[in-house]
């Protein structure tokens, strides 16, 4: 019975090229579940540690059984849960028990929060020196903005989404995707990864930190920054073929329904190859 037992865990155990690295993940909403989703998917083992409450994104509708949200479910798979109140000494206690073997600690807690629970970088390097400290916020701890709660929709604004969205349809629009959550997640597993390869070669943990609005405001400006790019700037801010309101999927109506088509080209051949699959499709119809 034992020997079976061991067996089937054996064969459920994580796989990939994270397997054995420990996450405590102390994140909620989506960046940060994103960022350690992705990891998970990896082979990471990912702990994910919540608040009596539990993360917000529980009671997020749709859901088929309470306090399961779809959004929930979608950035937390892969990952094991435990429920610690960090107000009290001992749920404190327990997650330095967990830190104390982890490879990687991720939060996306206000640092001030994190330092009056004595739960900050160098609390924890202190007691695992060989630790990967990763804080997830809004703004950057030495702008101007520092300290200040964010979201994904604020973010989206204060990086000029909306605007950019305006000059094309009009009115300002946010993306109807967790656009800023999403990205800056994407570079947080990136950061965290570079980390460990650090941590490999030298032994050394290190806390880093990824800011939504600056992580953001670089995604944006790749794209927008245009003339603006050099000094004395040349021209104004704003990639025109990305703002082209004739960028968009065209329309073809047939007997039966209309449908939108993507026609895409990058440079004068492919214009005259797409020019052709064009012309011979409207001749087919």
């Amino acid at each position: 019975m034992i020997e079976h037992s061991v067996k089937a865990i054996s064969a459920t155990a994580p796989t990939g090229p994270l397997a054995g690295i420990k996450i405590i993940d102390l994140t909620s909403v989506m960046m940060g579940p994103y960022a350690t989703m992705i990891l998970g998917d990896y082979g990471a083992d990912v702990i994910k540690v919540e608040s009596p409450e539990g993360d917000v994104m529980r009671h997020a509708a749709p859901m088929r059984h309470p306090q399961m949200g779809a959004m929930y479910l979608q950035g937390n798979r892969n990952k094991r849960s435990i429920v610690l109140d960090l107000k009290k000494t001992g749920g404190r206690e327990a997650l330095l028990r967990l830190s104390a073997t982890a490879d990687v600690f991720v939060h996306n807690v206000r640092p001030a929060a994190m330092r009056r629970l004595r739960l900050g970088a160098d609390d924890l390097l202190a007691l695992n020196p060989r630790l990967v400290y990763a804080s997830l916020h809004g703004f950057g701890e030495e702008g101007p903005y520092a300290g200040r709660p964010a979201y994904d929709d604020l973010i989206q604004g204060l990086t000029a989404l909306p605007a950019l969205t305006g000059k094309i349809s009009g009115e300002p629009r946010f993306s109807p995707a967790t656009m800023a959550d999403r990205i800056v997640g994407l570079n947080a597993t990136h950061a965290i990864l570079a980390a460990l390869l650090h941590r490999d070669r030298s032994g050394e943990g290190q806390s880093i930190e990824i800011p939504m609005f600056e992580t953001m405001a670089q995604f944006v400006l790749g794209d927008h920054m245009a003339g603006r790019s050099f000094e004395p700037p040349i021209g104004p801010p704003g990639y025109s073929r990305l703002l082209s309101p004739d960028r968009r999927p065209t329309r073809r109506a047939t007997a039966i329904s209309a449908r939108w088509f993507t026609l895409t080209n990058s440079g004068p051949r492919s214009s005259a190859r797409s020019a052709r699959k064009t012309r011979i499709s409207a001749t087919r119809a």
